[in-house]
């Protein structure tokens, strides 16, 4: 037998045996805590009461490339392939008239940095990046801090 193969086996049996003294006995249960509690994949968590801010100054930015949020109540809001309801007050257009602020330059690009006539579709879909400001608590503790240059 080569040492290299000797190797392989020491490893293995190394594996096992820590393996072996990680794992649970049989007879003790394995308690896992997770945000759905214990709520089964099958069945939906209801949701935590909290509410979208209504129109309030735009939040700040807690990281330099953080999307901004969206200062108020979007409910209802239908963004589909066809429809899009956010440009209603969005859109270079309607904005001024809206009192809204336009989508920035940079949604009109596409990967290749090839300026479009309209919102790229890569950045049609506006919640994929932008969310609401809402008073709802962090689901678990952390301790982020700004990032220095937005403080």
């Amino acid at each position: 037998m080569r040492v290299r193969d000797l190797l392989k086996y020491a490893l293995a049996a190394g594996i096992f045996a820590l393996g072996t003294q990680l794992a649970p006995a049989a007879d003790e249960t394995v308690q896992i805590k997770a945000l759905r509690g214990g709520t089964p994949v099958t069945q939906d968590n209801p949701p935590v009461a909290s509410h979208q801010e209504r129109d309030r100054p735009v939040g700040d930015r807690d990281f330099v490339q953080q999307p901004p949020l969206i200062p108020h109540n979007t409910a209802g809001y239908q963004i589909t392939k066809n429809y899009n309801k956010c440009m209603d007050c969005h859109a270079w257009q309607k904005a001024g008239a809206a009192g809204a602020t336009k989508v920035s330059v940079t949604h009109f690009r596409t990967r290749e940095g090839q300026e479009l006539d309209n919102i790229s579709p890569r950045r049609y879909f506006c919640t994929q990046c932008h969310v609401p400001q809402t008073d709802a608590k962090p689901l678990v503790e952390n301790n982020f801090k700004r990032a220095r240059g937005l403080q």
